[in-house]
């Protein structure tokens, strides 16, 4: 009974597997790809791996930094929204900056108003005074000297009424009473003269240096609102109010890496560019002029678009464009060619976004 019980089992195990073959040798048809590849429109054309980027004359995007750190308080702006040049896209906390900023504007204020006031002497209250005081020591200065003449004359008419240290004593007021008027004469000039030009050379100097400081500091307060360097398009904002920024940029978490607050594009909104990686081994071929014909395949459509020529950048470097890894392929060198292109009605194209390039070449010739 166990023996067959055995038989049996092994007779079912050897169907199983011969029904497993028997389905799994079957040949099915292959699925369908998902989008047919572009194909090449030229005899002799180029295939070249592309990317969108902004149409601008240089670079390939607009990359924001902040000149200083803080935290972010307003982002007025929003991906995808046009921009001209100086509209405000972030503004940071500038709070301690602008407190700098007004105290030293107030020195600078209260420099001024003390230069104006070197500038403004003699005040009239100031030269009446000293005036006064001549006048007043021109009074002395006769009435001494009237006392001085009367007691030399009733010396002369009988010496014995006047005493000699009377005499003395007359004669040292007047001439106290002449150095005197001779001082307020000299205070009187001093004061008419204004203030001394060292002084107000001196003063102009704080003015200037204050005044300096104070266009300094209003200048770095200006850097904690971030304007657009140029018309464009916001691309990507990569931080969030209430985040903290430095010169450096926002962290990303996910990537670990600091990177720019803002991403812009230049240039015209329905103007983009592609930029091309040939191949060194292509190079040769390259007879690039403004009429060279080239075209854009949309990966994933059937939809092509006509390139317009613009430059080529003369510098061969290892295919890392399109991913940023020092690994990607650092074997093969490419050379990049930029193309301009007028983004159609009804077609999504982005900046960042990776196309298939076909530029005409001439047929290559045969040596024999």
């Amino acid at each position: 009974m166990k023996n067959r019980l055995l038989f049996i089992l092994a007779g079912a195990g050897a169907l199983v597997g011969l029904l497993s073959a028997v389905y799994f040798g079957i040949e099915r048809k292959p699925l369908a790809p998902v989008f047919n590849p572009s194909a090449n429109p030229y005899s002799a054309g180029i295939y070249a791996n592309g990317i969108l980027q902004s149409d601008q004359a240089n670079g390939t995007n607009i990359a924001l930094y902040p000149e200083v750190p803080g935290t972010v308080l307003q982002i007025p702006v929003a991906e995808g929204q046009r921009v001209t040049r100086g509209d405000i896209l972030m503004v940071l906390d500038g709070s301690v900056q602008q407190a700098t900023a007004e105290q030293l504007h107030a020195q600078a204020e209260a420099a001024q108003a003390a230069l104006a006031q070197l500038k403004a002497e003699p005040r009239p209250e100031s030269l009446a005074v000293v005036s006064a005081q001549v006048d007043v020591a021109q009074a002395t200065l006769k009435m001494n000297t009237d006392t001085l003449n009367k007691l030399e004359g009733i010396a002369k008419t009988d010496p014995g009424l006047i005493s000699r240290d009377q005499l003395d004593n007359a004669a040292n007021a007047v001439r106290v009473a002449a150095a005197a008027l001779a001082v307020a004469r000299k205070q009187y000039e001093l004061t008419k003269a204004g203030a001394w030009k060292y002084d107000v050379q001196n003063q102009t100097q704080q003015y200037f240096a204050l005044q300096k400081a104070y266009q300094a500091a209003a200048a770095q307060l200006e850097k904690y609102t971030l304007r657009a360097p140029v018309d464009g398009t916001v691309l990507s904002i990569q931080t969030a109010v209430g985040s903290y920024v430095s010169v450096q940029g926002t962290y990303d978490p996910i990537s670990g890496a600091n990177g720019p607050l803002i991403l812009m594009g230049g240039g015209a909104a329905d103007q983009l560019s592609v930029r091309c990686y040939i191949d060194e081994i292509l190079i040769q071929r390259l007879a690039l002029t403004p009429s060279t014909p080239a075209r854009l395949f949309i990966r994933g459509t059937d939809v092509s678009i006509p390139l317009q020529y613009v430059r080529v950048q003369p510098y061969v470097s290892p295919k890392i464009q399109l991913s940023s890894e020092r690994t990607e392929r650092v074997d093969l060198r490419v050379l990049p060619v930029i193309f301009r292109l007028t983004k159609p009605s009804g077609v999504q194209l982005y900046p960042g976004q990776l196309v298939d390039v076909y530029i005409e070449s001439p047929a290559p010739v045969s040596k024999h």
